[in-house]
């Protein structure tokens, strides 16, 4: 897979699919790497160009010091088109990525034909369970948190039924960089996006988990409700949807980016 070298930042990422197809970049959720889009790519890549990246901090991606922010993730983002010489893409984040989306959706919607943000929210949690997060990685690392994490990224069904794919998740949790993650906390921890979201200027599709104890499907609802002309969707599935409902996710994504 190529690197990119973005203003000193080494990306990790891949861009596969026909050259002349529209092109959609995901962006992946805290504690991952671009390989959470494994459903997606494969389904999508007949019709689209496939760009995939490791956020800063994760994956195969350079893990700078901090301090992180949301706008700094959303412009390591543009960074990336340029470097591409992708002029206008389609976008689709979830959980961290979806807020990675909701500010480009304001600040550079010029970029994107359309957008998609998924199992997220304008602003997550409190600056208590963040910091709390941070301590707790910075002392033991991501494996001291990835079992309670994942137990919240996937519905106990799906747990009991799919123990390889919950065991591939754990794992990629359990690799990330440390202080990439924490980092990333932190930057979740300080976005609140609920009064600009109305500035979106992106179609937007958000879907959400109804079983989703991270960002519950009221979190969604809100970024629909506010959003400019946004469509709505729920699907049967807790935090990481496009894997516990990858077929309902590829199908609700692909209508969306056809229609």
């Amino acid at each position: 897979m190529p690197f990119a070298d973005l203003h000193g930042l080494r990306v990790h990422y891949s861009l596969t699919g026909k050259e002349n197809a529209p092109a959609l970049i995901f962006s992946n959720s805290l504690g991952t790497n671009f390989s959470m889009w494994d459903p997606q790519a494969a389904a999508l890549e007949k019709n689209f160009r496939i760009l995939r990246y490791d956020t800063r901090g994760h994956g195969q991606t350079a893990v700078p010091p901090g301090p992180y922010s949301i706008e700094q993730l959303s412009r390591d983002v543009l960074a990336l088109l340029d470097h591409l010489k992708l002029d206008r893409v389609n976008f689709c984040g979830l959980s961290m990525g979806g807020m990675i989306g909701q500010w480009l959706g304001v600040n550079a919607p010029q970029r994107f034909h359309r957008l998609v943000l998924c199992n997220t929210a304008a602003k997550i949690g409190t600056a208590e369970m963040w910091n709390a997060r941070i301590a707790t990685v910075r002392k033991g690392g991501t494996k001291s948190v990835a079992a309670a994490v994942v137990e919240r990224w996937f519905t106990p069904e799906f747990r009991a039924a799919s123990p390889a794919q919950v065991a591939t998740a754990l794992h990629m949790l359990e690799n990330s960089p440390a202080a990439g993650y924490a980092e990333c906390c932190a930057a979740i921890r300080d976005m609140d996006q609920r009064e600009t979201v109305k500035n979106v200027r992106v179609p937007t599709l958000v879907i959400a988990g109804a079983k989703d104890p991270v960002t519950p499907p009221a979190e969604g609802r809100f970024l629909a409700e506010h959003i400019p002309g946004a469509k709505y969707a729920e699907l049967p599935a807790a935090h990481l949807s496009n894997i516990e409902a990858s077929a309902q996710f590829t199908t609700e994504l692909l209508n969306f980016l056809k229609s």
